[in-house]
């Protein structure tokens, strides 16, 4: 189960009118956007008793996607003083492992994450004590102590590094199309054609259209779209979410350096960037440096149409910084660049909620760079929500941001 098939991935084309492949039963509901957290929605919908039908304008795990780029996301619990989403991962962890045991795939890979700091600030003691209180296994070293754990690193200026032992790194393209053949394997459905919201009428949605004129009704509706939801929804959304980039790359292991690899080497963490080892043996990966449009404001970022280049100059900040952390890779090659996109809210909370206006239309958004690790639990809270079991969370509403409408 390592990808979708080519017939399951584009059934649209074989789908004209394309509202005419579903059969719509008692409660059916439709889910916009098969990345990290519709995917997951679907499938806890599905499992609670619901018809659900996954949609997606490219398809699981492709490459326009927040979810996907550069392969891999790193999973960890230190989120300080936001410690809704230590509590989060906390409940993640066991659905990764159930699901992945399931899959029989190598999805979570829990090689442990390093959190690096030069002392110890109030962010990793409340980081600590949230672990400590959810069961989240970790070590505190100083700088001493972590060179001779991890000798592969230079720890110079660093004198406080939290080690995260649960922690580590999913791989997400594989995750988000395991996630939805498995909503297709469990009795839903999956389409890949782009779907636009219906009117709402007395607060309800009835339907989704799409290109060629059909329509798909349903009883409730989840948009999960990334950094599409604030033109799909410029009123309610507009520029609350804002796409957004940084620079992923991969350089070349030295032939042999074994202690460079994911069974010697965990995740680290840095102020601007991070890094992953590993990866399949596709390289060291080293993210940060936001692209921001002032660096071509000619060319606005565009998530359908814009080309994810990462310029050669900007490749020079990443690799000092690699470089001086790990000597090891001094002069290494560098082997791939990537755009990593992703889509941040004002305050980089997610937001969780319905609609503004609507009873029937769930919004699941907001990822602001740090969403995909907590997808099977954002999945099973929206449908506890939809369900009407469990409410979401207050600090993820829109509520948050005052007024409940905006101009795009």
């Amino acid at each position: 189960m390592t990808t979708l098939s080519r017939r399951e991935v584009l059934q649209s084309a074989a789908l004209v009118p394309l509202a005419a492949a579903v059969q719509t039963r008692r409660t059916h509901a439709v889910v916009v956007g098969a990345g990290a957290f519709g995917g997951w929605t679907a499938l806890h919908l599905r499992r609670r008793g619901h018809d659900v039908t996954l949609l997606d304008a490219y398809g699981p795990g492709n490459s326009r996607a927040s979810s996907t780029g550069g392969e891999t996301r790193v999973i960890r619990a230190s989120y300080g003083a936001r410690r809704i989403y230590t509590d989060m991962v906390a409940r993640a962890l066991p659905l990764w492992r159930e699901q992945q045991a399931r899959w029989t795939l190598p999805v979570l890979h829990e090689i442990g994450a390093l959190q690096m700091a030069p002392t110890t600030s109030e962010g990793q003691r409340l980081s600590m004590t949230a672990m400590q209180d959810v069961g989240l296994p970790f070590e505190q070293l100083n700088g001493r102590e972590a060179q001779r754990r991890f000798p592969q690193f230079n720890f110079d200026g660093l004198d406080s590094m939290v080690l995260e032992k649960a922690a580590g790194y999913l791989s997400s393209r594989l995750a988000c199309q395991a996630v939805a053949r498995t909503v297709v394997a469990e009795g839903g459905r999956y389409v890949t054609a782009r779907a636009a919201p219906g009117p709402v009428t007395d607060r309800r949605m009835r339907e989704v259209s799409f290109s060629d004129g059909s329509t798909l009704q349903a009883d409730v509706f989840v948009f999960a779209c990334g950094p599409w939801l604030g033109s799909i929804f410029p009123r309610e959304i507009g520029s609350r979410i804002q796409p957004a980039r940084q620079m992923g790359l991969f350089f070349g292991v030295p032939a042999g350096a074994a202690s460079l690899h994911e069974d010697q080497c965990p995740v680290w963490l840095e102020a601007a960037y991070y890094g992953i080892p590993g990866n399949d043996y596709r390289g060291f990966k080293i993210v940060g440096g936001t692209l921001g449009e002032r660096y071509d404001p000619n060319n606005p970022w565009n998530p359908d149409s814009s080309e994810r280049v990462v310029p050669a100059e900007r490749v020079v900040e990443p690799r000092a910084h690699l470089e001086r952390r790990f000597p090891g890779l001094r002069g290494a090659p560098l082997l791939e660049s990537f755009v990593c996109q992703y889509e941040n809210s004002p305050d980089e909370h997610l937001i969780l909620d319905r609609l503004p206006g609507t009873e029937n239309v769930w919004i699941a958004g907001g990822g602001s760079g740090h969403g995909f690790k907590f997808c099977p639990a954002v999945g099973e809270m929206m449908a506890d929500a939809i369900v009407g079991t469990t409410p979401l969370p207050a600090t993820l509403s829109f509520a948050r941001f005052g007024a409940q409408t905006q101009p795009g």
